[in-house]
């Protein structure tokens, strides 16, 4: 089940912080719930992405993107992910989560978000491809940029993202043809 009352709580608490330049880092604490947990007693790794929406959204929200979604009506998708698992969270540990925007190309906003332990290890990090589209398909970035009123351009991408646009690219689809 999703999230909702914590999403809610997230955006309450965060209404009045201070807004973030476009790539800044939103920084927010979460504990690991019963709700959260698998087999092993430890965050679950498809609830690990779904928590990780609680980031996201209050970083678009701190950013200026959500008004902007709203008011021309668009959504927010994600286009693709990869994630790493270091350090296994347990139930009702905390953790610190961070969130950033990496750069943009001409149809993708590249994400990354972070769990850290309170003895400073990360836990995980992912990194995601995220789309803005309306009903006619992806809004690029720059239109996204403009009716933001912003002007900035991308930073350079790091190379570890590159290549991973670049891995992404000789991926087949549909999937699993042979």
């Amino acid at each position: 089940m999703y999230p909702i009352m914590r999403m809610v709580k997230e955006l309450i608490k965060f209404r009045n912080a201070s807004p973030l330049p476009l790539t800044g880092t939103h920084v927010s604490a979460h504990r690991c719930w019963p709700s959260d947990i698998d087999l092993w007693m430890e965050l679950n790794n498809g609830r690990t992405l779904t928590l990780f929406d609680l980031g996201r959204i209050p970083l678009a929200q701190r950013i200026g993107l959500v008004a902007v979604l709203r008011q021309e009506k668009w959504s927010m998708t994600m286009a693709g992910a990869t994630v790493r698992y270091r350090r296994r969270i347990r139930t009702f540990e905390k953790v610190e989560m961070r969130s950033r925007a990496v750069f943009w190309d001409d149809r993708f906003i590249y994400l990354e978000q972070s769990m850290w332990k309170q003895n400073g290890e990360c836990a995980n990090h992912a990194l995601y491809r995220a789309a803005v589209t309306d009903r006619a398909g992806i809004v690029t970035p720059d239109r996204v940029l403009a009716a933001m009123g912003r002007e900035e351009t991308s930073p350079v991408s790091p190379e570890w993202v590159a290549n991973w646009i670049a891995a992404e690219s000789t991926r087949p689809w549909p999937p699993m043809q042979d």
